[in-house]
């Protein structure tokens, strides 16, 4: 079983789809099942909005699943869970406060060492807990020897970690470790940012006695042109930019990968896609390259689809919507200049009596099939000429005094000259 368990806080980011992408292609492809689990990190989360801006996303990608889990709902479970540990001497209450751990972090920080917990409330004996009023948090016992990730060179002992806060509050080691093993994963694809936190949630299991396996990779993060994280990068700012589902998707995959081909569907991934082709080293994200895929994928929707997708109908403005991918690559961009073309024109006052003068005539005229004689047709009408006849055409047919080529751009508009010229 594959899963994808992504925070209820902020907005999903562009590494967290890559993880539901390949968790979901990967459990296709096994025919395994693939669950999705929302983890609300906090009381406070707004959890049903948050899900289902999560949920949202995940189906206009495609993304399905199988069951839906929320970790608040596993609450009892951690508490119960943490009260054996606690039962079998494996884990215990730590009185600690934080400025007193805090004094002993600088004083590591200073010696150049890296802190751990020293075990200073490990062997604190049932009378001493009972007539101790501080608050307290658990920890769980460091394992008797080091347990190493199979994924990191070089790992550092694992110390007696939290697994609950002072409020009973799980944390995430803790929480996770307990529900991928209530919910039967078996599989989990997730950043290397999660790199140090698999030796941890395997000593809980261990230490609870469950012994089936859980296989970890691990994804080198996505980084930008100066080399930093861009896991903060929002996937509904790409949506709203007007890139198209597809072309992320397709990105995506290609993003550090060996593929057949460069430009691919959801479909043919299935067919190919391999985990261990996908590099180990960090992804650059490419904003260009991810433009071109953007265009391509642009190009393969029919004629009606896309204009549909920029809010209009008709195989006409699909293909109109296609022109102009010769100097915008998202459908955002797309809308803005068909949007402008369908806009009433106003023009400045040396060229505004002009403009009203053609959009006369034009609501007048018949249906030329060539520019040329569509022009010829307006300049013997109005009997204007030079700059105050082709900018207010540039004008009425673009809303631009500058731009496409008109020429070019006519056969697919000429069929709806007359409500352009509005």
């Amino acid at each position: 079983m594959f899963r994808f368990a992504p925070s209820s806080k902020g907005d999903m980011h562009i590494e967290d789809l890559r993880m539901a992408l390949f968790n979901f292609i990967c459990a296709k492809q096994q025919n395994d099942r693939f669950i999705v689990r929302i983890e609300n990190i906090d009381k406070k989360s707004d959890l049903e909005e948050k899900t289902k801006d999560i949920l949202d996303i995940l189906g206009i990608f495609g993304i399905t699943y199988d069951d839906l889990y929320y970790r608040q709902n596993n609450f009892k479970y951690h508490l119960q869970f943490a009260s054996t540990l606690l039962d079998q001497k494996k884990a215990f209450m730590c009185f600690c406060t934080e400025e007193e751990l805090k004094t002993k972090r600088k004083a590591a920080v200073k010696a150049k060492e890296t802190y751990k917990y020293d075990g200073t409330c490990e062997d604190i004996g049932s009378e001493e807990i009972l007539n101790n009023r501080k608050p307290f948090v658990i920890r769980i016992k460091k394992p008797k020897q080091d347990l190493k990730s199979r994924e990191v060179n070089k790992s550092d002992e694992i110390d007696s970690f939290l697994i609950m806060s002072v409020d009973k509050y799980p944390t995430h080691d803790f929480a996770c470790a307990i529900d991928d093993m209530l919910q039967g994963v078996t599989y989990i694809i997730s950043s290397e940012k999660y790199l140090l936190d698999m030796p941890k949630q395997e000593h809980i299991r261990k230490s609870l006695g469950y012994d089936e396996t859980i296989t970890y990779v691990h994804l080198s993060a996505i980084l930008d042109d100066m080399g930093e994280k861009i896991d903060e990068s929002s996937v509904k700012k790409l949506l709203d930019q007007g890139f198209m589902p597809e072309a992320i998707i397709n990105y995506l995959v290609l993003l550090g990968n060996t593929t057949p081909k460069e430009i691919f569907t959801m479909d043919e991934v299935f067919d190919w896609f391999d985990l261990n082709l996908i590099s180990k080293l960090p992804a650059k994200f490419d904003i260009d390259k991810l433009r071109y895929i953007n265009v391509q994928h642009i190009k393969l929707l029919s004629d009606t689809e896309l204009a549909k997708r920029i809010g209009y109908s008709g195989k006409g403005i699909g293909k109109l919507a296609k022109f102009y991918t010769e100097e915008a690559s998202t459908t955002y961009e797309i809308k803005q200049k068909i949007d402008a073309i369908f806009a009433t024109k106003t023009a400045s006052p040396k060229f505004a009596k002009n403009l009203e003068i053609l959009k006369e005539i034009v609501q007048n005229a018949p249906i030329f099939d060539e520019f040329e004689e569509f022009k010829a047709y307006l300049a013997t009408k109005s009997g204007f000429e030079g700059n105050f006849f082709d900018i207010p055409l540039k004008i009425l047919l673009t809303n631009n005094e500058n731009g496409i080529e008109l020429a070019r751009l006519y056969p697919f508009i000429k069929n709806y000259l007359k409500e352009i010229a509005k």
